[in-house]
C-alpha cells in the first residue's frame, strides 16, 4: 500500500487496558449535555399571580383593650392591640395555665389571627368562621350582653364582632320583655285601663334554663322554653310555637 500500512486493527471499547481511541465516549457526553438541556428548558417556574400583600406592622407603641372573660368557670383574657386610627391590629389570648394545651391552642390562634389582620384580612372573616363552633368549655358566661355559648371560640368570636364590627354579633339586647295584666271584668261595663308591669326574665324562667334543651336547627345554639316549646336566643328561632 502507497501509505505503508500492514494491517487496521478494531477493537471493542474496554476490551484492552489502554486504548488509542475511544469513538462512543464522545457521543455519550453530548447526549447527556442535550437531556440536561432539555429538562432546564421544561423545568416549571413558579410565577405569582398576584402581586403579594404588604404587611402592615404594628408602631411600636400602640393602645390596647384587654377584656376579661370566663365560661363555664374557665377563666381568661383576650387583648387587642390598636392602630392610630383604632383598627385592631392584634390580638393576644390568655387562657389557663402556661403550658396547657388549651392555652397552646389559644396562643396559635392569636398569632394566626394577628397576621392575617396585618395583611389586611377583615376582622369579620374571621368572627364569623369562629362564630357557633361547639367544644368543651361552655355554658353560662359572666357577661350580661353574652349570657351562653357553645364553646371558648363562640365567645371569643360574639365578643371581638359586638365591640369592633356590629352589637348585632351578641345574643342578649338586655331589655326585659313587657308584661301586659288586665283586670278582671266589673259588674258594670266599665273596664279599668291596662296595666303595664315590667317583670324580670330571672323571675319567670329557672335559673339554668338550658338544661335539656334542644339545640337551633338554624344557628346550633342552645335554646330555652318558650310556653310550650323552645326558642332560641341567638337566632330568633323556634321548635314550632309563635
Amino acid at each position: 500500500m502507497e501509505a505503508g500500512l500492514k494491517a487496521v486493527a478494531i477493537y471493542r471499547d474496554n476490551s484492552k487496558k489502554s486504548q488509542p481511541l475511544n469513538a462512543g465516549g464522545e457521543k455519550k457526553e453530548k447526549a447527556a449535555e442535550s437531556v440536561a438541556a432539555v429538562a432546564a428548558a421544561v423545568e416549571p417556574m413558579q410565577r405569582e399571580l398576584f402581586a403579594r400583600a404588604q404587611r402592615e406592622k404594628m408602631p411600636s407603641e400602640r393602645a390596647s383593650v384587654t377584656h376579661k372573660f370566663s365560661v363555664g368557670g374557665h377563666e381568661g383574657y383576650i387583648t387587642v392591640g390598636l392602630y392610630e386610627d383604632s383598627r385592631p391590629g392584634e390580638v393576644f389570648i390568655k387562657m389557663s395555665k402556661e403550658g396547657s394545651t388549651l392555652s397552646g391552642v389559644m396562643d396559635g390562634l392569636a398569632l394566626t389571627i394577628s397576621i392575617g389582620l396585618q395583611y389586611g384580612v377583615p376582622l369579620k372573616v374571621f368572627v364569623d368562621k369562629l362564630l357557633n363552633t361547639r367544644f368543651e368549655p361552655s355554658g353560662i358566661t359572666a357577661n350580661a350582653n353574652i349570657r351562653f355559648v357553645s364553646s371558648v371560640l363562640d365567645y371569643i368570636a360574639r365578643w371581638l364582632g359586638g365591640r369592633f364590627i356590629s352589637s348585632d354579633y351578641l345574643k342578649l339586647n338586655g331589655a326585659a320583655p313587657e308584661v301586659i295584666v288586665t283586670a278582671p271584668m266589673q259588674t258594670t261595663l266599665s273596664l279599668p285601663p291596662a296595666i303595664k308591669t315590667s317583670e324580670p326574665v330571672g323571675s319567670r324562667t329557672p335559673s339554668n334554663a338550658h338544661e335539656g334543651a334542644p339545640t337551633c336547627s338554624e344557628c346550633g345554639m342552645l335554646m330555652v322554653p318558650n310556653g310550650a316549646c323552645y326558642k332560641c336566643e341567638n337566632c330568633g328561632s323556634t321548635s314550632g310555637c309563635s
